[in-house]
């Protein structure tokens, strides 16, 4: 089955209803909006996202790709806003090559600050967050690789303690600085 797509329109083209018609059902189909990218700059130690939350989608999914990192072992970090307290996430984390098991955790942290270790070839995070704009609970759950031959890899969740609607987010890390990459913001359709 071919994966539909929106279609293009050249300026002074007219446009019928059928042809309207069309797009709108089109869009309806379309699961995950883009809201937007953020560059990563050079020698950073956070990149703030704003605008990626409203009351269009109640959840998100982010992915960060950061390019490298200027010293290995540093975690990334995600912060809502300007709260810097109520951060919980856990995750069973599995290193490649000694094939062994282990956990890591941020109980009432300043930022959800262990959601995958980095090094000098970079980092990356794919996450979902669940009702951040909502006045609820704010959901992360997510997965993450160490591109490292002794590095690790794990899946983990956790939450905001609070009911605060945000608009913005902040991606991080623990030490050392960033250099390159995206950070992108898609939106879940609530519904057709």
């Amino acid at each position: 089955m071919a994966i539909p797509t929106l279609p293009t329109f050249t300026a002074g083209e007219i446009l019928t209803s059928d042809v309207m018609n069309d797009v709108s059902t089109l869009g309806n189909y379309q699961g995950l909006f883009w809201i937007k990218s953020q560059t990563i700059g050079n020698a950073v130690s956070s990149v703030t996202v704003t605008g990626a939350f409203s009351s269009d989608f109640d959840h998100y999914k982010i992915i960060v790709q950061v390019n490298s990192i200027a010293a290995g072992g540093p975690y990334m970090t995600l912060q809502l806003g300007s709260t810097t307290t109520g951060y919980y996430w856990g995750a069973p984390v599995v290193n490649y090559a000694a094939a062994t098991a282990s956990a890591i955790s941020t109980n009432n942290g300043s930022s959800w600050n262990r959601l995958g270790p980095g090094g000098t070839t970079g980092m990356a995070g794919v996450y979902d967050v669940l009702n951040p704009f909502l006045s609820e609970n704010t959901i992360i759950t997510g997965t993450y690789a160490d591109a490292a031959t002794a590095g690790s890899a794990g899946v983990g969740s956790g939450y905001l303690n609070n009911t605060t609607s945000y608009t913005a987010l902040t991606v991080g890390v623990t030490s050392s600085t960033m250099t390159g990459g995206t950070i992108r913001v898609y939106g879940y359709r609530n519904s057709l």
